[in-house]
């Protein structure tokens, strides 16, 4: 297939690199081309623009910051609503908000495109060794048609539901890891206030009912003193104000999450906002 791809950030390189290893025509825009020019070099073809890309591709993906870039890629001038071809498959694996979602979805059905909302967890060792968490939103039909295409990024791919499903699935998921980073932060720094060896104490309490994904792996970088990112503070907090948001309006009131919130603005504010997730860890004198 002809699959652009907007967005080579830290896991969208990796998404992208696969779909180029899978013999795929991949077409790549990003503001930053320099951070394309290691798949430029595998063969990917650079395009100016998000509407040039919307003339190259079958299948358009994108893989952004924010709400407001998802917006202006498809809405804004020169975007994809307006510039694709009928019949592409427009992919937004940005976590975003599940109304976006929505508007999107209604605006390309109008234009004869098909689109789908498919946010993914698993961060940059899961967007490098394929193995992403796809959770998509859209009709059935839609999402039969880019299987294959998740299949080459991802391993536990399923579609939750209509239009803004898989996004409301993502932040189902953002809200169980913003508490669970405070308490695996907070039991490092415990245990190293013990006299323990915060290593020897993972091994033996990531095999328990302690067991997560970001006690075994996050957990070990902190110990590793490693706060580089796999998924940026700064992101997180806008995922986080995303489902703050969602909930509020379903009438929902989450205090975990507003207490994970108000931490992680503390750490941004004070020089993290471009670190790991796991830099929380500064805040308990790591």
């Amino acid at each position: 297939m002809d699959i652009g791809f907007i967005g080579i950030g830290v896991m969208g390189k990796s998404m992208a690199g696969h779909l180029l290893a899978a013999g795929h025509r991949v077409y790549v825009y990003t503001r930053t081309k320099v951070k394309a020019e290691e798949l430029l070099s595998r063969g990917a073809v650079w395009r100016d623009s998000p509407a040039e890309i919307a003339a190259s591709g079958e299948a358009v993906i994108t893989m952004v910051g924010y709400p407001s870039d998802v917006e202006q890629v498809y809405f804004g001038e020169g975007g994809l609503i307006a510039n694709s071809r009928p019949g592409t498959l427009l992919i937004d694996m940005t976590t975003s908000s599940p109304a976006l979602a929505k508007r999107i979805y209604d605006a390309a059905k109008e234009r004869g495109l098909r689109a789908l909302d498919a946010p993914v967890s698993g961060g940059d060792v899961g967007a490098r060794e394929a193995r992403l968490s796809i959770m998509v939103g859209g009709d059935r039909d839609a999402f039969e048609a880019a299987r294959p295409i998740f299949e080459l990024m991802g391993k536990n791919i399923v579609l939750q539901g209509g239009p803004g499903a898989g996004q409301h699935t993502k932040m189902v998921n953002q809200i169980a890891i913003a508490s669970g980073m405070l308490g695996v932060c907070e039991a490092i720094a415990y245990a190293e206030k013990a006299g323990l060896d915060p290593s020897a104490v993972l091994s033996c309490i990531e095999t328990g009912a302690a067991a997560s994904w970001s006690l075994s792996n996050l957990g070990r970088r902190i110990i590793a003193g490693n706060f580089e990112p796999g998924f940026f503070v700064k992101h997180f907090i806008k995922d986080m104000k995303i489902a703050l948001d969602s909930a509020a309006e379903m009438g929902l009131d989450l205090p975990g999450l507003a207490l994970a919130k108000q931490m992680y603005e503390r750490l941004s504010s004070l020089g993290y906002a471009d670190k790991g997730t796991q830099a929380l860890y500064k805040l308990y004198g790591g």
